[in-house]
């Protein structure tokens, strides 16, 4: 059998209720890790870098932050891009504010700075919820991103309205400005994406995570056994923004350089980030990363086949590009409507009992 817990036994507590209880999942995570950490620097490039990886490690983030809004607590959201310029702006006046604060520490002030921007606008999560919340979030999407373009003071009055990243290094290695390598960019962004995932994984397995869970399934029978609806939906907007605005800050500071609130974290990056959540499967980490993945990495893969494969133009392959992946939501949707978490379960599933029928 390719998947089997067979012999895999617990004699304590605390290892059956670890994150990866079974052997073969815990040696494939650390096998995963080891190649991320060792084996990929090695080989990865400047376009694999800016165009695949580290696009696609950033909008993991931001779709771990949404999910555990959504998937966990159940609360509607369509601001995410505006949250991720919130984590960009923040960002960008630490690192000209105080030149000497190393960028780990900016970026996690940053996301702190989205975290409580997000419980504000999470306040209107206690008087209305489902559709209407997700109206109120769409208000915030908008209003926050005029907010920054019009305000002169968050771009520092500069005449073009656009944000720089001034150049930072970890360890005498540049990570920021265009003296930044790729292997250094992917390096910061893969740690981000381990710990927070880390950090995702266990505040879901916990109280607080329990607690989200039963507001998600019925804020009043949450409320009739003990759960305090306000701290528990605040805390997820919390958390979640946190995460968004780590995701919004490395996107502007280590993989653009340069953004602009209107182009760079717009009403799209919102949709996308709620697709990513919804293809990878509600109320799943792993579901976050399939997701960003399918819609990250697919795209630019199917452009290079379309483009180098069969010899297309560059201009009908990005037209087609859109129709096939909107094609591929669409027909995936139908088939798989739980994501590409529940596609995993179920082929695990098959697999412990392979080469036997069910």
């Amino acid at each position: 059998m390719l998947y089997r817990e067979a012999g895999d036994f617990k004699t304590t507590y605390a290892s059956d209720n670890q994150t990866f209880p079974i052997r073969f999942d815990r040696y494939g995570y650390y096998l995963v890790l080891a190649v991320a950490f060792l084996v990929v620097p090695m080989f990865i490039n400047d376009y694999w870098a800016n165009s695949i990886v580290v696009p696609f490690l950033i909008y993991a983030i931001a779709a771990l932050g949404l999910n555990i809004l959504i998937g966990y607590c159940g609360q509607l959201s369509l601001g995410t891009g505006a949250f991720m310029a919130v984590g960009a702006y923040a960002c960008y006046k630490l690192m000209v504010g105080m030149p000497g604060l190393n960028i780990v520490f900016v970026i996690l002030l940053a996301g702190l700075v989205t975290a409580a921007v997000g419980v504000l606008f999470g306040l209107p999560s206690l008087r209305i919820k489902g559709f209407y919340l997700a109206v109120a979030t769409l208000a915030a999407q908008f209003f926050l991103i005029w907010l920054f373009t019009r305000t002169p003071w968050f771009f520092n009055y500069s005449p073009t309205g656009m944000i720089s990243a001034p150049t930072r290094s970890i360890f005498g290695y540049p990570v920021t400005g265009p003296s930044a390598s790729s292997v250094t960019v992917y390096l910061v962004c893969l740690t981000f994406v381990v710990a927070l995932a880390w950090l995702a994984r266990n505040l879901t397995r916990g109280t607080l995570g329990r607690r989200w869970m039963a507001i998600r399934d019925m804020d009043i029978a949450a409320e009739i056994i003990g759960v305090n609806p306000l701290m528990a939906k605040l805390s997820a907007f919390a958390v979640s923004s946190f995460l968004v605005g780590v995701s919004g800050a490395l996107f502007f500071s280590v993989y653009l350089g340069a953004a602009e609130a209107g182009e760079a974290f717009g009403i799209d990056k919102s949709f996308l980030v709620l697709f990513m959540v919804i293809i990878g499967g509600l109320g799943s980490i792993l579901g976050s990363f399939l997701g960003a993945a399918f819609l990250v990495v697919g795209p630019v893969l199917l452009k290079l086949l379309l483009v180098n494969q069969f010899g297309w133009s560059t201009d009908l392959a990005a037209h087609l590009e859109i129709m096939i992946v909107g094609a591929l939501i669409l027909v995936f949707l139908i088939l798989e409507p739980h994501g590409l978490a529940a596609l995993w379960r179920t082929i695990k599933d098959k697999l412990r009992l392979w080469p036997f029928p069910h």
